[in-house]
């Protein structure tokens, strides 16, 4: 395997470059994909991909694949010195090097391949919906195990580091409408300020008590009310409500405190608030046996002493989705210390990319001994 790695590394370097160099956003991943897929049937492969969304699956060996490993294709758009651009500033473009070098790796041993393997190369992390679009076309139906990857922090991990399992929080993010009634500045009596009860919601997300052992957080972050005139008291407002938690029941708690709140405020100003969830990222449930063959493969590349301890973060991650809605895959993403600096979703995001082939190797061998 170390010769085949060798050979590959090259290749993989130019596949970095390019998708690097041709980021796209959540949704819009049509050329990535194409340019995937080409790759991936130059290699002997019949990669699987969809007539209403981006996004491919490959299958490698015989039988119903019951092992996968998913990787996200997707950028963010932001700006770089100056000019708005699609940049992946979160690693996408090294996680699909990663889940390409791994097929490629694998596509080579199919022979003596003990079972199938999937590869999914998912849309839309970034908006935290292609895993969700993923689970509704039934592409991890028959998995056992599903493995991911991400690139971590400096500051978080070694670089030349590798963890089991990491342990992303849940998010939510809410948007909500008040509807009260306008008034003049001289009658708030005849009216309902939407600012007041945006203040009481405001108020009542502070007095939410969840899980104290357990780090959870709701607040607002947007809020528009009124126009041009300042004699007019608002009856309309909008606004944007942010949650953190780092598990999953405790994101449960706290979407129902988040309600209470609501209907308090409902009552209190006897207005109208319609509010949604536009955003739900699911926490990690890792399956600790997927975790130690994650482990294994680790130490089994590495050694012991570069298997660093799981990493606990409350980033959140699309990945944890495909376990929300199957409990019963084992699931579990590799921590790829790598030197991210100066951080995660920064413009001049960079890292050690002779990591990747080092995370080619641990993936495949977490893969081989699933099977």
């Amino acid at each position: 395997m170390n010769e085949d790695l060798r050979r590959l590394q090259p290749r993989l370097a130019e596949i970095f470059t390019h998708l690097h160099e041709h980021a796209e956003i959540s949704w819009q991943e049509e050329q990535t994909t194409n340019y995937i897929v080409n790759l991936l049937k130059e290699a002997g492969m019949e990669p699987c991909v969809f007539e209403d969304i981006p996004g491919l699956y490959v299958d490698i060996g015989k039988g119903t694949p019951k092992v996968g490993f998913r990787t996200d294709m997707d950028a963010l758009w932001q700006e770089v010195d100056g000019v708005l651009k699609a940049n992946h500033s979160c690693g996408h473009d090294g996680h699909m090097t990663m889940a390409i070098g791994t097929a490629l790796l694998l596509k080579d041993m199919e022979s003596v391949l003990s079972g199938a393997v999937r590869i999914i190369f998912q849309p839309a992390e970034e908006k935290a919906e292609g895993a969700r679009a993923f689970v509704e076309k039934g592409v991890v139906d028959d998995l056992e195990y599903l493995f991911g990857v991400h690139v971590r922090p400096l500051k978080e991990m070694k670089d030349g580091t590798y963890a089991p399992a990491i342990y992303h929080g849940a998010a939510k993010v809410f948007t909500g409408t008040i509807i009260g009634e306008d008034a003049h500045g001289s009658r708030p009596e005849l009216g309902t300020n939407a600012i007041e009860v945006g203040v009481a919601i405001v108020e009542g997300l502070q007095k939410i008590w969840t899980d104290r052992n357990v780090s959870a957080s709701a607040k607002m972050t947007q809020f528009q009310a009124g126009g041009l005139s300042k004699n007019i008291i608002p009856g309309k407002a909008t606004f944007s409500i942010d949650a953190r938690a780092q598990t999953n029941e405790v994101m449960e708690a706290l979407t129902t405190g988040i309600h209470r709140v609501e209907k308090t405020a409902e009552t209190m100003y006897e207005a109208k608030i319609k509010l949604q969830t536009e955003v739900h990222v699911a926490a990690a449930s890792v399956n600790d046996e997927a975790m130690e063959i994650m482990r294994l493969a680790i130490v089994d590349v590495v050694g012991e002493g570069g298997c660093a301890p799981p990493v606990v973060t409350p980033g959140g991650e699309d990945f944890h989705f495909y376990t929300h809605e199957r409990p019963k895959l084992k699931a579990t993403m590799l921590g790829l210390g790598c030197g991210v600096t100066p951080g995660l979703h920064h413009p001049k995001m960079t890292f050690n990319r002779e990591r990747l082939i080092t995370g080619v190797s641990i993936i495949s061998r977490a893969i081989l001994r699933a099977l």
